[in-house]
């Protein structure tokens, strides 16, 4: 590529604003010759909605002084942006060779990662442009993702960028009940970018060590490093590449792969979709929380499309603690912004005024309603966790079906937990000390795939009463196990009056100390009447009652 073509192709990308586009499938797992640790254990959202174009938002000041004002239209594909602003340095590697075969050999993966890629691209790439950073930096989500947002991986890494909680929290990505940075496309992109950033002054802006880094930690490169100048060896990466984690040997080929075959699709026999050097989403703020599906009505799109623009929105709304904004497609942000401004404040989110039950907590109300303790007590000015039957408590609540909320982090899981993987499905209620690791050494399944099957990673913990699903292995019925031969079955109980622990586990032929499990049960708590109880019982032995 003439280099001086390539500078001011460069300098153009930081015309572009900002742009975003994603649909999702399987193809968060790359190939499995890609990687020797593929992304097995992310799951295909399978239903986010695909769109038919690449739309517009606000544009970056066309009148920087270091670019011409041409340059915009003389590049108006973003992937011609991307190539002009090629900077890292290629090999004759045959690494690269190989990944890129893979690539040439797999055009309908191709045209289901750049579709993803419209609606989220032109915002990564003026991102980086504003940074001065390679443009192959924009090509590194199809590597870690496959540019889905909702990606999550055995390593416990989530979102575009694959970041995990610790790495996360690190650069300033917030993560709790309501959300999750990590799969913001803001924020994630800011994240992401600082931390290459970070790492290419660490190794001397040598950005193939820094993109390695990125993969397998800081920590990883320097050992690596040390080692080769104490042996009087290079340290660029090819030099540093047999002492560096397996992953990591591949991660740096495959991005330069991608990118040769950007650089020319017609010479490696593909075809890439042009991708309008146009921005996809305005950002909208919201002030205050906002139910999702009401946001959808407001701006005129399906509830798919705000959840795939903002994925970082766990639940049903948006974080009342912020941040309080929202992406919508450009062509839908005016009429948006009108109707919200026309909304009144208190009905951004729907409210019901609640009594409280005999049995209930705080923990069972927020359950209920699909939200935190903590907005609660907020709301209802409580200090602590202290109810009493007979009160009122002003909930949030959302204002539709959760079914409606296709996209929210429970529904995602429900789906993923319903996805047959044979024709043995055993379900699991969670014991307290168990582990995944325990769990699949009970029942004889394999500790990643028990991970997947529940939209977990391996490394992630496990709160008691949670229902896992289980495919094949042991047909072994343990404390808190769901039907696995069909005979076990999920009741609802309430208790009644002169009922206690021990007259209900005679009743139903279960044990006091299952009762307690199941319902998370203090040693020497009353029961109360009203107060109800989950049980699983086996149908078989019971006989009335």
């Amino acid at each position: 590529m003439n280099k001086g073509i390539a500078h001011l192709g460069a300098l153009a990308v930081l015309l572009s604003a900002c742009s975003q586009t994603q649909v999702r499938d399987d193809d968060s797992m790359l190939s499995q010759n890609l990687r020797s640790t593929p992304l097995e254990a992310v799951e295909p959202a399978s239903d986010l909605v695909s769109f038919t174009s690449v739309q517009t938002i606000h544009i970056v000041d066309v009148t920087h002084p270091m670019i011409p004002y041409w340059a915009v239209d003389a590049l108006p594909d973003t992937l011609d942006i991307i190539r002009a602003g090629y900077q890292l340095p290629d090999s004759s590697q045959r690494s690269i060779d190989l990944q890129l075969d893979w690539y040439r050999k797999h055009q309908a993966y191709l045209d289901r990662v750049f579709t993803r890629s419209s609606r989220y691209l032109h915002h990564i790439v003026s991102e980086i442009a504003s940074r001065g950073m390679p443009m192959e930096i924009a090509l590194l989500p199809i590597v870690e993702s496959a540019y889905d947002p909702f990606a999550y991986s055995h390593g416990r890494a989530a979102g575009l960028w694959q970041f995990i909680p610790g790495t996360g929290r690190r650069f300033g990505l917030k993560q709790d009940w309501w959300y999750d940075g990590r799969r913001d496309i803001i924020d994630s992109t800011r994240g992401a970018l600082d931390y290459l950033e970070a790492l290419a002054k660490q190794f001397d802006n040598d950005w193939l060590l820094a993109i390695a880094a990125y993969n397998s930690g800081e920590g990883n490169v320097h050992r690596a490093i040390r080692r080769n100048r104490k042996a009087g060896k290079p340290i660029d990466f090819w030099s540093l590449s047999r002492l560096l984690p397996v992953e990591t040997r591949a991660y740096v080929p495959i991005l330069l792969a991608v990118s040769r075959l950007i650089a020319d699709p017609e010479g490696n026999g593909v075809t890439i979709m042009r991708i309008r050097n146009e921005p996809y989403f305005s950002v909208v703020k919201t002030h205050g929380q906002l139910d999702l599906a009401l946001a959808a009505g407001l701006a005129g799109v399906s509830v798919e499309e705000i959840y795939a623009l903002n994925p970082g929105f766990n639940r049903w709304a948006t974080d009342p603690a912020g941040p309080n904004r929202l992406l919508v497609p450009v062509s839908a942000a005016a009429a948006f912004e009108s109707n919200l401004a026309a909304l009144p404040a208190r009905k951004q989110v729907q409210w019901k005024r609640y009594r409280i039950r005999n049995g209930d907590s705080l923990s069972v109300i927020a359950r209920k309603f699909q939200t935190t303790q903590k907005l609660i007590r907020e709301v209802n000015n409580l200090r602590g966790s202290t109810i009493r039957a007979g009160k009122y408590l002003m909930i949030p609540k959302a204002s539709k079906s959760a079914s409606s909320y296709t996209l929210s982090a429970d529904s995602r899981l429900a789906r993923t937990m319903s996805r047959s993987r044979g024709s043995k499905r055993t379900l699991y209620r969670v014991q307290p000390g168990d582990s995944l690791w325990t769990i699949s050494r009970k029942y004889g399944v394999n500790t990643r795939s028990l991970a997947k099957w529940n939209g977990m990673a391996p490394r992630d913990t496990l709160a008691a009463g949670r229902e896992l699903v289980i495919w094949g292995g042991k047909s072994i019925v343990l404390i808190g196990s769901g039907p696995p031969s069909g005979h076990v079955r999920r009741i609802n109980y309430t208790v009644r009056k002169g009922d206690s622990l021990w007259k209900i586990s005679s009743r139903f032929k279960v044990s006091v100390n299952q009762l307690k499990s199941w319902n998370s049960l203090s040693g020497k708590r009353v029961l109360r009447p009203g107060q109800r109880l989950v049980m699983y019982i086996d149908v078989t032995k019971q006989s009335g009652g």
